[in-house]
């Protein structure tokens, strides 16, 4: 099926467009008053377990502002989880791993399941999403990074530092590599599935690159990024967002991904000069600055589409939405996308 309004697709693809699409990371999610009213009932996982409940979540923020794109309400952690990596999601902590992986040991009792019988859920989430949505906007399916995944099988939790994680890699890099490879091999898998179920592109979410240095990056975060970029390219458009990577640009810019992400701290034109100006970007407005006032926002999203240029370009923000940005904010952004011209 034809979806109706394709502008990501083609910005994907880098044709030439009208203005350029928007849609925001977390936009399903908690500053929305519909999705704290289906949190307030169900636990986190039941959430992401439950096809009727993800699916609904899905499409509340497009209801409400009518993005140009929707990205399935799911979390990076279920592939720990469908490897039998033990996560529980616990109120005003995050996530929490009781049983951290610290050895190769650890990594032998791993599994590289089979994502059809694992989650089987999030391919049921997309066949009702698609339902819902009618094919009137694309669907987003989304992985962690193999990198970022293992920051949190190894510490456990949440961290500044990442600090038991790096120092895994450091002292036992053969299990590290190990393990990374099989949180590759599901990722690939989990993906795949995921087109075949309907979702129109992937992204790849590096969240926690930035934790490492350059050399370190292209060994333990690149490597594996370009792995799932490779079995995925001829499939579906593949967006690769990595926080803090602003100095991967260059090399992810050669890797076969649609489109880059980019955070707030990376200028529009640092970006496309790292990038070389070919490939389409996706980014880049401070989360945070979600709490000026809307005229203030309009402004600054005008101004940002400007300096990136509205074709190969896709406005989003340089992470994901806070939980006290007001509504009107998130319509303002929304809204200045929509009404540009240039």
């Amino acid at each position: 099926m034809k979806i109706k309004n394709d502008l990501f697709l083609r910005a994907l693809k880098g044709e030439t467009v009208e203005r350029p699409p928007v849609w925001m990371m977390r936009q399903a999610g908690r500053y929305l008053p519909e999705f704290m009213a289906i949190k307030e009932k169900y636990d986190f996982f039941t959430r992401c377990r439950t096809p009727e409940l993800a699916s609904e979540i899905t499409v509340q923020p497009i209801r409400r502002y009518g993005m140009d794109a929707a990205i399935l309400f799911s979390d990076i952690l279920v592939i720990p989880q469908a490897m039998q990596i033990e996560v529980q999601m616990k109120p005003d902590f995050g996530p929490y791993l009781p049983n951290p992986i610290r050895s190769q040991i650890d990594v032998d009792q791993v599994l590289v399941p089979d994502v059809n019988e694992e989650l089987n859920y999030v391919m049921q989430a997309i066949t009702a999403t698609k339902e819902k949505l009618q094919d009137e906007i694309p669907l987003i399916g989304f992985a962690g990074s193999p990198w970022t995944i293992l920051c949190y099988c190894v510490q456990g939790q949440g961290s500044k530092t990442f600090d038991k994680a790096k120092e895994f890699c450091f002292t036992q890099p053969a299990a590290a590599h190990n393990l990374l490879q099989k949180i590759t091999d599901t990722t690939i898998s989990y993906l795949k599935a995921k087109v075949k179920a309907g979702v129109n592109a992937v992204q790849v979410f590096d969240s926690w690159g930035g934790m490492l240095s350059p050399n370190d990056y292209k060994e333990y975060s690149w490597y594996y990024i370009q792995q799932i970029i490779d079995a995925l390219k001829n499939e579906t458009q593949v967006i690769v967002f990595g926080k803090g990577c602003w100095f991967a640009l260059g090399d992810m810019a050669k890797s076969g991904a649609a489109a880059l992400g980019v955070d707030w701290t990376c200028s529009a034109q640092n970006a496309r000069t790292l990038t070389g100006g070919k490939i389409t970007l996706q980014g880049n407005f401070d989360p945070a600055r979600l709490l000026s006032p809307p005229d203030v926002i309009k402004k600054m999203v005008t101004e940002m589409i400007d300096e990136f240029g509205k074709d190969k370009y896709i406005v989003n923000l340089g992470h994901g939405i806070l939980p006290n940005v007001p509504l009107e904010n998130a319509k303002a952004f929304i809204d200045a996308v929509k009404e540009y011209s240039s």
